[in-house]
C-alpha cells in the first residue's frame, strides 16, 4: 500500500470521529509530505531510522509508513476501518450529489481550517464543483481565529487573485457569521454587504432557554445579510456528543421560508444537522436548503454523501437545493436578501 494513501485514509477516518480532529490533521499533514517523496527515498529513510526527521512525521505516522512500505495494510488503518460507519451513500443520495454544483460552507487556514484557500478550491474543482463559498469565521469566534475586518478585506483580495488563476471555477466570498446572543449577525455591516454568501450560525450559549433561542434565530433570519442558517441545532452525534439546542423549529423554519433563506444540511459526520425529524419539517414548510460539507480540510470536501443521503431520505426537491443552481441564479438569490427588488 502506498504510504501517502495509508496516511491520507487514516486522516479521513479520524476526521469522522469527534475525538479525532487534531490527529486527523496530523496524518493529513504527514500524507502531504510523504506524497512528495519517492518510494525509494522513503525506504532509504526508513532503513536509516530517519523518517521522523521529515516535517510533520512523528512516531505514529512513521510506524504507518514503515508498515505500508513492507506491503501490508497498516494495523492502525485496519482498526479504523473496522470502527468506521458504513458507507453513507444511497442511490437517491448519489443522484442528488450529481446535481450539486458547489459547496457553500467551508473553511481555510485563514481561520480554523487546515488547508489554504487555493488547496480547498483546487480540490473542489477536482471533485467537479463549479463554485465554492469560502466561509471563514467572523470576528467574535476568536477561538477559531475569526477574521477581523482588516483580515477579511485582505482575504477578499486573495480570493480575487485566485479566481483569476482558476477561472471559470469561482470562489465566492463569504463568512460564517456568529448569531450573537440577542440575534444580531456578527461582522461589519458594510463588509457583510460586499460579500457573496453569509452562513449564519449559533456557536455560543447553545443551551439558551427555548424562547430566547427561538427569538435569537428569528432575528438572525430576518437580517438582510444572512443567506443560510448553519447547523441549526448545534448537536454532535459522535464521541461524547452534544445535545440539540432547543427552539421552536416550526417558527424558525417558517421564518426561513418567509425571508427566502436556506436551511443548511450539514454533512459533517459528527453533526448530521438538522436531525431527520426537523429536516422533514424543513421540507414540509417549503424551505430552501443548502447541502454543505462545513469542510475544514481538503479531504473533508468529500463528505457530501452524508448530507445528500439525508436530503434524499427526507425527499428534498432538487429545485429547492440552492447549491444545485447555476452560479448566476445563486448570486441573484443571495443579492435579493439585501435588495428585495433584485429577482431571486
Amino acid at each position: 500500500m502506498e504510504p501517502a494513501a495509508a496516511l491520507g485514509e487514516i486522516g479521513t477516518l479520524l476526521s469522522m470521529r469527534r475525538d479525532g480532529g487534531y490527529r486527523a490533521r496530523a496524518f493529513q499533514a504527514a500524507a502531504r509530505v510523504v506524497a512528495e517523496l519517492s518510494i525509494d527515498e522513503l525506504r532509504r529513510l526508513d532503513a536509516a531510522g530517519r523518517l521522523t526527521g521529515l516535517p510533520s512525521v512523528g512516531d505514529k505516522t512513521a510506524a504507518v509508513i514503515h508498515e505500508a512500505l513492507t506491503g501490508v495494510v497498516p494495523e492502525y488503518l485496519l482498526k479504523l476501518r473496522g470502527d468506521a460507519a458504513a458507507d453513507p451513500s444511497t442511490e437517491a443520495g448519489r443522484a442528488l450529489q450529481q446535481a450539486l454544483r458547489g459547496d457553500l460552507h467551508l473553511h481555510s487556514d485563514w481561520s480554523d481550517g487546515g488547508d489554504t484557500i487555493l488547496a480547498m478550491a483546487t480540490k473542489a474543482k477536482e471533485l467537479g464543483h463549479e463554485y465554492i463559498a469560502l466561509t471563514d469565521h467572523s470576528p467574535r469566534l476568536q477561538i477559531a481565529h475569526g477574521l477581523m475586518p482588516e483580515r477579511l478585506i485582505e482575504q477578499l483580495d486573495s480570493v480575487a487573485a485566485i479566481n483569476q488563476e482558476l477561472a471559470p471555477f469561482r470562489i465566492l466570498t463569504g463568512v460564517e457569521a456568529d448569531i450573537l446572543d440577542e440575534g444580531a449577525i456578527d461582522g461589519d455591516p458594510e463588509l457583510l454587504s460586499r460579500i457573496d454568501v453569509v452562513v449564519a450560525s449559533v456557536h455560543s450559549k447553545l443551551r439558551m432557554e427555548r424562547q430566547a433561542m427561538t427569538e435569537r434565530m428569528l432575528l438572525a433570519m430576518a437580517n438582510p445579510h444572512a443567506d443560510i442558517l448553519g447547523h441549526c441545532t448545534g448537536r454532535m452525534v459522535t464521541g461524547r456528543g452534544r445535545p440539540e439546542s432547543e427552539f421552536d423549529a416550526d417558527l424558525v423554519f417558517a421564518a426561513c421560508a418567509h425571508f427566502d433563506k436556506a436551511v443548511e444540511i450539514n454533512s459533517r459526520p459528527e453533526r448530521l444537522d438538522p436531525p431527520m425529524r426537523l429536516l422533514q419539517r424543513v421540507v414540509e414548510l417549503d424551505c430552501k436548503v443548502s447541502i454543505d460539507t462545513d469542510a475544514h480540510a481538503t479531504f473533508q470536501l468529500e463528505w457530501h454523501p452524508y448530507g445528500c443521503a439525508r436530503a434524499a431520505e427526507a425527499k428534498v426537491p432538487v429545485e429547492r437545493i440552492v447549491n444545485t443552481w447555476p452560479l448566476a441564479d445563486l448570486l441573484a438569490w443571495c443579492a435579493a436578501h439585501e435588495h428585495p427588488t433584485v429577482a431571486a
